[in-house]
């Protein structure tokens, strides 16, 4: 097991299985104490019937410890199987770049909060029930077996007034009984897999589209959108309903099996044991303990009959798991397939392009054949129409866009920071926001109230510690800056932004990108925006045009090698003026 975290799952495993080797033992002592209790009150011998009464106290009280135990310990491993499945599942998902591209890339990895959360509860749950249970029905099966085989001799025939005595006789009618029973509920209950797995992917839909109308509540009450959203979430409840449903007749049709296969069980064994009790080859307490063995022999075969239903349940959650599994282990496979950006690190550091093709994850070309490189210390500005792929290409630059061709060389990953128009808040603190994604103690309590100073966020200085949804909380604006003050903390020699200023008024602007000026003066800078007064801040432009086959880029020269950002900004300004 890698890194010994399986050996927890196998120890409760063995434990559970000796915990079911005490209970089958219990369990046909109990059974032997049935056909002496019977004899005992067939007799009316009072002084044998007390006897048996305290011998049954103790095998129950022996059977009680075991199936308490069985129960703590079932329970203790669908924990310990939960825990390990969704770490495999967090840590598969979690790979760099890869929950981005999952979710672009993969139909099968959609909704991958259902797989680790429900889907990985419900498989555990399922495993550990019926990996259990029929371990503990083959116990049984086997225990019993042997019995029922012995008792069987003591139930005859008489045909044409001779006696006829068939081998096993009991064992073969529970056979054949349990085999009938069996195929009939294959052959009603197979629709049930299906079913299951069209209504969790029903409910998942339902789950999301109201997490979205949540998350978005604000910009649905703006456009007055509560009435077609509640269009679509009718929609969405209607589909789970319908899958309900068809599930519910399913279940319907197979109680019809279940339930008249169990009612029948009761009478079974009594008749196909008659003609030995009514022969007098068996007392009545040998009759009752072949009906016990029967009806063992009989519970640990009509296991696959009882448990259908929650067997169709596990093989459902089982495919949806496995499926997500290996649309992630797969990813780069299928990346591989469609084409992918190579990636290495610059010799100087700088950030290059050395024919780079951008396209869409489904095919059409982006960015076509473009050769750029931008050294350290410049701050370069790219512009284009709307559609053109500047924010693909700024997921490119980061590693999570790897459709398409060519070559990107970036300086290694810890020099760069990367700005998005929505920065991400984590859940917790005001402090592990700023501080992220380092740890929340990384900054002492000086330099991170330094940080939101120096970005306009001193209202805060009493909320560090306090536990909200800041993405909630703060407007976007605020968000904004909050990324600033990251930028402080972090000093990254490279800085990344896309429209990471579109919610500031111009004079807030100033403000962060001037910090970048003042405080960072050596950091390189690649920003993508829209916004006026970006070119001041700014040493060259770099314009993305839309051509038939994807857009080009068109940079100026990069200033002379060793030239300072401020003279390379004025010589910008200049070649603008002269425009």
């Amino acid at each position: 097991m890698e890194g010994g975290k399986g050996w927890p799952i196998i120890g409760l495993s063995l434990v559970i299985v000796a915990v079911l080797i005490g209970n089958m033992f219990g369990q046909v002592r109990l059974n032997e104490w049935n056909g002496a209790f019977f004899d005992a009150v067939e007799r009316r011998n009072s002084n044998a019937f007390l006897h048996q009464l305290s011998v049954f106290l103790g095998v129950i009280a022996f059977l009680l410890v075991m199936v308490v135990a069985q129960t703590w310990l079932q329970e203790r491993l669908k924990i310990r199987l939960r825990e390990r499945l969704t770490h495999v599942l967090l840590d598969t998902w979690m790979m760099p770049k890869r929950a981005y591209q999952l979710g672009l890339a993969e139909a099968s990895a959609t909704q991958p909060d259902q797989r680790m959360q429900e889907d990985c509860r419900l498989l555990s749950e399922f495993s550990t029930e019926l990996g259990v249970g029929m371990l503990q029905a083959f116990m049984m099966l086997a225990s019993f077996i042997g019995v029922l085989w012995t008792l069987s001799s003591y139930a005859s025939f008489d045909f044409r007034g001779e006696e006829v005595v068939i081998p096993g006789y009991m064992v073969w009618v529970a056979i054949g009984y349990a085999g009938i029973g069996s195929g009939l509920t294959w052959l009603v209950g197979r629709p049930l897999i299906r079913l299951n797995t069209i209504r969790y992917a029903r409910e998942a839909d339902l789950r999301f589209a109201l997490v979205r109308v949540n998350e978005c509540a604000e910009s649905v009450a703006l456009y007055s959108g509560e009435r077609d959203e509640r269009r679509s979430l009718d929609h969405a409840v209607d589909a789970v309903l319908t899958a309900t449903r068809r599930l519910s007749g399913a279940l319907a049709r197979l109680t019809w099996i279940t339930s008249g296969y169990g009612w029948l069980g009761i009478i079974v064994p009594i008749l196909a044991a008659a003609p030995g009790y009514f022969s007098g080859r068996l007392t009545f307490g040998e009759l009752m303990m072949v009906v016990g063995a029967f009806n063992h022999v009989q519970g640990a075969l009509r296991y696959f009959v009882d448990n259908f239903p929650k067997i169709a349940d596990w093989r459902s959650a089982l495919l949806r798991v496995v499926t997500f599994r290996h649309a992630a282990v797969d990813l780069e496979r299928s990346l591989g397939e469609r084409g992918r950006i190579g990636r290495q690190l610059h010799p100087k550091g700088w950030l290059s392009f050395q024919k780079l093709s951008v396209s869409l994850h489904n095919g059409p070309p982006l960015i076509e054949e473009a050769t750029v490189e931008i050294r350290t210390g410049e701050r370069v500005l790219i512009v284009g129409a709307s559609g053109t792929g500047k924010s693909t290409l700024f997921r490119a630059i980061a590693g999570l866009w790897p459709w398409g061709k060519g070559l990107i060389q970036t300086p290694h990953p810890d020099q760069m920071m990367f700005l998005p128009q929505r920065p991400y808040l984590p859940l917790g603190t005001l402090r592990a926001a700023l501080c992220y994604p380092a740890a929340p103690d990384a900054f002492d309590d000086a330099t991170v109230r330094n940080a939101l100073e120096r970005c306009g966020l001193t209202d805060f200085y009493q909320a560090l510690e306090e536990h909200k949804r800041w993405d909630q909380s703060l407007s976007l604006g605020q968000q904004q800056r909050v990324a600033f003050a990251r930028v402080l903390l972090h000093r990254p020699s490279w800085v990344f932004m896309d429209e990471a200023t579109s919610a500031l008024d111009d004079k807030c602007q100033d403000s962060m990108l001037s910090l970048l000026w003042d405080e960072l003066a050596d950091v390189s800078v690649v920003s993508i925006g829209h916004r006026p007064g970006l070119e001041d801040f700014h040493t060259r432009t770099i314009h993305l045009h839309r051509t038939g086959n994807g857009a080009r880029l068109l940079a100026m020269p990069a200033p002379p090698a060793g030239a300072s950002t401020g003279s390379a900004l004025q010589a910008r300004n200049g070649a603008l003026a002269g425009l």
